[in-house]
């Protein structure tokens, strides 16, 4: 079993920066993905952002430029620094962990409010 907890979540005015990270515990393989998907409210949850246990990343377009993803393997610990925030990006920010050993296991961290103001 995996546990993920995020942390760095708040609120902050638009044009600010917050750093989110997410720690991931228990069962991890040497090879996977961990990313960020976003949820707000009405909203389907959506992908932010994604990067492999060798350091490939993928964004989606709103935030391209504006977010960087990265992580420590060393900690099992992924990031998302956030910049140049809008009132748009307010939501529920999940970590996500998939491996993959004969099949998928995918992984939710419990998410963190991020609140960007006007």
């Amino acid at each position: 079993q995996v546990q993920l907890v995020e942390s760095g979540g708040g609120l902050v005015q638009a044009g600010g920066s917050l750093r989110l990270s997410c720690v991931a515990s228990g069962s991890i393989f040497s090879v996977n993905v961990m990313g960020w998907y976003r949820q707000a409210p009405g909203n389907e949850r959506e992908l932010v952002a994604t990067i492999t246990s060798g350091g490939t990343t993928n964004y989606a377009d709103s935030v391209k430029g504006r977010f960087t993803i990265s992580r420590d393997n060393s900690k099992n610990t992924v990031y998302l620094q956030m910049s140049s925030l809008k009132p748009e990006d307010t939501a529920v920010y999940y970590c996500n962990l998939d491996q993959r050993r004969f099949r998928s296991y995918n992984y939710w961290g419990q998410g963190t409010q991020v609140t960007v103001s006007s």
